[in-house]
């Protein structure tokens, strides 16, 4: 039997994910690659290798959120590398920007997180990497392999690192009952859920808690914080219903807006999130956990053709 060939492994950042990537590469034990942003008058920008990457396994790390540009530059970096002769092709995205564009929710509405989707397959990506998708049924949308990380390996030793006496675990809406009833099982603890009406986007109508939080210290689970709307108003009726404390937990800090105000001005005790996406503000109740060392080991395995679901193990 033929032993296994390993070809070449190069790391390459977009602009966007600069400081994870460098974090990723350290934890992976292998420096970045060279790669220029070249910037014209008009905003334009093209990127181009500085070094040869023929017969390489490339991982283009780069994070799609907001502004578009972040997601323009990935794929140029896609074509550029496809372009070079790279051998294989991943791109590591740790947030999925516009993921929450699923599926047509009402009539004559773009389904954004497949357009995403095709955009990278026809880029010329082999491979797609990221984290806690908004629905874990996109990589659906992928006909490549799609290596889908999950968050909870770096939230629960932290939250068990707290010694919360009456760990209880709430989802701000029906919508994220499957995630938190997910990291519920690993403290076998309850679940509450907060019923959630909305008027419009960004914009909560009322709430109510299914379920009792009398004593109860209690962490919210979600995949995105944005506006931190829904977040600081269900913590806020969860202590207006008798618990003892409410965190909450969210792997992607977006933050637009006024976000970290909305967050400083609430009864959270603190915002635990992860650095898929840097933080734009510095916040004394906002903590970062650092999504390097899961993402360097998932490269090291696709590369030595190992077990991904080996890393989820908490």
């Amino acid at each position: 039997m033929m032993p296994l060939q390993f070809n070449p492994v190069k790391l390459f950042s977009g602009t966007g994910s600069r400081g994870l990537s460098l974090k990723i590469a350290e934890s992976y034990g292998k420096p970045l690659g060279d790669v220029t942003i070249h910037k014209f008058s008009d905003g334009e920008f093209q990127p181009s290798f500085d070094e040869s990457i023929r017969g390489c396994d490339v991982f283009l790390i780069q994070s799609t959120y907001q502004p578009s540009d972040n997601l323009m530059e990935l794929l140029l970096m896609v074509d550029a590398a496809k372009r070079a002769s790279a051998h294989y092709i991943t791109a590591v995205v740790p947030y999925y920007g516009l993921a929450r564009q699923d599926r047509k929710d009402k009539p004559r509405v773009a389904i954004g997180a497949k357009l995403v989707a095709n955009l990278l397959k026809s880029a010329g990506i082999h491979r797609i990497m990221t984290m806690d998708l908004h629905a874990a049924q996109i990589q659906g949308f992928f006909d490549i392999p799609v290596d889908h990380l999950d968050g909870s390996v770096i939230f629960v030793p932290y939250i068990k690192s707290l010694n919360l006496p009456n760990l209880t675990i709430a989802s701000p809406d029906m919508g994220g009952s499957y995630r938190a009833r997910t990291f519920a099982k690993f403290f076998n603890a309850e679940v509450i859920i907060c019923d959630k009406r909305r008027k419009r986007a960004n914009e909560i109508e009322s709430m109510s808690i299914i379920g009792d939080v009398t004593g109860q210290d209690v962490v919210l689970i979600d995949d995105i914080c944005d506006t931190a709307g829904t977040l600081s108003k269900a913590a806020a009726l969860i202590m207006e219903n008798g618990a003892a404390s409410v965190r909450a937990v969210c792997t992607h800090a977006v933050l637009s807006g006024k976000a970290v105000e909305t967050v400083e001005n609430s009864v959270l005790t603190e915002l635990i999130v992860t650095d898929t996406i840097p933080l734009r503000v510095e916040s004394e109740k906002i903590r970062v956990l650092s999504t390097a060392s899961l993402f360097a080991r998932a490269i090291a395995n696709v590369n030595e053709h190992g077990s991904i679901s080996d890393l989820f193990r908490v």
